[in-house]
């Protein structure tokens, strides 16, 4: 909704002003200029990125029109899934845990943090380290540098399509350009023409130039910088999830284990110490549903 608005306000600023000064808006109508700026960007973003970068840059597009960051809710469950494990680690046998980890679609501790669980990546980054728990001969100092590792290629590969989209606004003012040189080539074809056809064929051409420009830093750049902020705050999940671990592991009890973790979350969307506790007092439920 922010997106929208917010082009709805820059739109109307452009358009607006442009009309003030006195210009008509049927000459900004050249859909033969767009065809060719927006074709030829089209074509470039497939050129240069993997079909699996050019899905993900759709899906990217949609999380950030939609604003599907984590919301509340997401980093209590969060949090609650890993209180649960831990509560698990220190109290029942090896095999009683891996039942969870191994099959988490049919762990009742999964099952009832849903959000978790519909998230694939954080379920087994989740399982993953908790197996490395489970088998005792990890130091802390080396998990920590093994999830460092792990969750800086997570980023990088979520952050594909941005950059994807910031190739794509850098060379839309190019392209621009393009269709307006091929604007003036057709204006010098009517050089014969009366002075209102030969402005008129100018004046079109001119617009490839501010069709490019206005596209690149009014559109593609403001989504594209849409897109890293949500992705950069569902990678956050991550963050939530190793400094909570690494507590454990070095000792800390599992509810001040996940207060570590609730830490890490910006004070923006921090949810309360009482709204962690909260969410975890049903977690003795939880595990006897488990057993």
């Amino acid at each position: 909704m922010g997106i929208l608005i917010g082009l709805v306000v820059t739109l109307g600023c452009v358009l607006g002003g442009f009309m003030a000064m006195g210009g008509h808006l049927h000459v900004l109508i050249q859909p033969w200029e767009a065809v060719i700026i927006c074709g030829a960007a089209f074509g470039t973003f497939l050129v240069a990125n993997p079909m699996k970068t050019v899905k993900d840059t759709g899906k990217a597009i949609l999380e950030a029109f939609k604003q599907a960051v984590p919301k509340e809710q997401d980093y209590l469950e969060t949090l609650g899934v890993l209180h649960s494990l831990m509560r698990e680690l220190r109290s029942k046998s090896r095999s009683e845990v891996e039942a969870h980890i191994d099959n988490p679609e049919e762990s009742a501790i999964f099952q009832a943090f849903p959000t978790v669980l519909h998230n694939h990546d954080l379920t087994h980054f989740i399982c993953d380290y908790c197996r490395i728990i489970i088998i005792g001969n990890a130091r802390s100092h080396e998990i920590e540098a093994l999830m460092d590792e792990e969750i800086q290629t997570i980023r990088s590969d979520k952050m594909k399509a941005y950059h994807a989209m910031v190739a794509v606004g850098d060379g839309l003012p190019a392209l621009g350009i393009v269709a307006a040189v091929l604007g003036v080539v057709k204006a010098m074809g009517a050089l014969d023409q009366s002075p209102e056809i030969l402005g008129g064929l100018i004046g079109a051409a001119l617009v490839g130039t501010f069709l490019g420009i206005f596209l690149s830093y009014s559109v593609v750049g403001p989504v594209a910088t849409k897109i890293k902020t949500v992705r950069e705050k569902k990678n956050r999940l991550y963050i939530i999830v190793k400094q909570t671990l690494l507590a454990y592991m070095n000792g800390a009890l599992p509810q001040v284990a996940i207060e570590f973790g609730r830490k890490t979350i910006s004070s923006y969307e921090r949810p309360t110490i009482d709204a962690v506790e909260q969410s975890t007092m049903n977690t003795g439920t939880v595990e006897k549903k488990a057993a």
